[in-house]
């Protein structure tokens, strides 16, 4: 006989008091620590726990009995169902106060290392269509909202959007999103009523079958606009037809600079190891900054907010404080943007990243700016960054520093610190792992300057940069 599962507490008239990871909020509950989605500070609630620890709990607001002062109305159609722009329900100087408080307790809880005052974060202009990049989803399979599971309606089953967290199978339309400029949303829609009417098969995500699968818009705050349409292609019919929805594309969309298509018939997503074709246009699109372009390819990194990421790259340059003398490590550099955008002020630069297809356009950009005092590499950050490669190449005066969410490999700090720069410039998406590293980096190094950067509005992301200088 199995055993009885034990009913979860709903917990009545509950505040909110404070904001947690993953923009997730707390309440506290006698010595229970709750974590609640979709709520703020404030907040007078009732709480359904859906799973209990010994210490903590995950609940769901199930009853709203007072509204906090500093909620926000949520400006999103599809708000607290895809997963995204969480915190939508703060107005933006309580997003700033929280994301600020974030790096605080990140570098201080888990870096533990002696800071000077850190500096008050720094807000975007845009809070709206800010960022350069979004990719959608096809599937047979879309995910019904309690309200549309309520009603006795038959709903269109083939839909693009995005996937709902925690069931990949299942995606929920987006009719409209406030991330990117409009062009987005007519082109997204527009494709998605086109294959409706003319029977294209959408991607089922369990039996990897279907034609059609993704779709990745990027833009550039110059007015460019790039295309890639993603499919599976199992014969010459379906090729056929990939080839008429591009055609209509192309005519209805002129002002697109870059139509491109990609031939995915893997069972994941990942295009980073598939050909590119260019349909119409050119295969990248440029972005500027100061006066400088960048190339941008289908597979190329760029910082997602375009506007924001120029005055992230200002504070990094700030902080290294060069005099045209300096020679600088640019580690995990993409496609070279802060190389490049350091460059005037360095004696050289030298970038290192994994993506090969990168460090190709990292190149491409300096040679379209003129820019000749430049180097790039491509391999693995810990394999190519070695004693042997700091003394054929010479021991660099400050390093630059942006890795991926995961922060450094040990293996990369011990070499920094054996290389031991004056400045290290620390450039980073995720302060909780930046911190782990200033410890490590503690043993020489002191942290002078710390500069948060608001890049994602309306989520709970936050950039850090800190300024090191060695310890002597």
């Amino acid at each position: 006989m199995s055993r009885k599962k034990k009913e979860l507490p709903l917990l009545e008239q509950i505040t909110i008091t404070d904001v947690a990871a993953e923009g997730k909020a707390i309440a506290r509950v006698n010595d229970l620590v709750v974590f609640v989605p979709y709520v703020v500070p404030g907040d007078v609630v009732d709480l359904q726990v859906r799973r209990k620890k010994h210490h903590y709990a995950e609940a769901e607001a199930v009853r709203f009995h007072k509204f906090s002062e500093v909620r926000a109305v949520p400006f999103c159609q599809h708000y607290g169902i895809c997963g995204g722009c969480v915190w939508q329900i703060l107005p933006y100087g309580e997003q700033l106060k929280y994301k600020q408080k974030q790096v605080v307790d990140n570098l201080t809880r888990i870096g533990k290392v002696e800071l000077p005052e850190i500096s008050p974060i720094i807000g975007s202009d845009k809070i709206l269509e800010y960022r350069n990049k979004l990719e959608f989803t096809f599937s047979n399979k879309r995910w019904l909202t309690r309200e549309e599971v309520a009603q006795t309606v038959e709903y269109e089953r083939n839909v693009v959007g995005f996937h709902i967290p925690g069931a990949f199978d299942k995606v929920l339309p987006i009719e409209q999103c406030w991330l990117q400029i409009d062009i987005s949303n007519q082109i997204r829609n527009t494709i998605r009523d086109y294959a409706l009417q003319h029977g294209y098969s959408f991607s089922d995500l369990r039996s990897h079958e279907g034609m059609m699968r993704n779709l990745i818009i990027r833009t550039s705050s110059i007015g460019e606009l790039m295309l890639i349409v993603v499919a599976r292609i199992d014969n010459d019919a379906e090729m056929e037809k990939l080839m008429t929805l591009m055609q209509f594309v192309a005519d209805k969309f002129p002002q697109i600079t870059s139509l491109q298509y990609v031939i995915n018939n893997k069972v994941n997503d990942s295009i980073g190891d598939l050909d590119t074709f260019t349909f119409k246009g050119r295969d990248h699109i440029f972005e500027e900054m100061e006066g400088l372009k960048f190339k941008i390819g289908p597979k190329s990194f760029y910082q997602t907010n375009s506007e924001q990421a120029y005055k992230l790259y200002k504070v990094a340059r700030g902080f290294a404080q060069l005099t045209g003398n300096e020679l600088v490590y640019d580690l995990y550099t993409g496609t070279g943007t802060i190389a490049n955008f350091v460059s005037r002020q360095a004696r050289q630069v030298i970038g290192i990243e994994y993506v090969p297809e990168a460090i190709e356009d990292a190149k491409v950009n300096s040679q379209i700016n003129g820019i000749d005092n430049t180097l790039f590499y491509a391999g693995d950050m810990k394999d190519i960054l070695t004693a042997d490669f700091i003394a054929e190449h010479g021991r660099p005066d400050v390093i630059i520093t942006d890795p991926p969410r995961a922060g450094m490999h040990p293996d990369v700090v011990n070499v920094i610190l054996d290389a031991e720069p004056q400045r290290i410039v620390y450039v980073s998406c995720n302060p909780a792992t930046q911190a782990r590293d200033l410890q490590l980096l503690d043993v020489k190094y002191k942290v002078v300057a710390v500069q948060p950067v608001d890049m994602f509005p309306q989520t709970h992301h936050v950039e850090n940069v800190v300024l090191l200088t060695i310890d002597n």
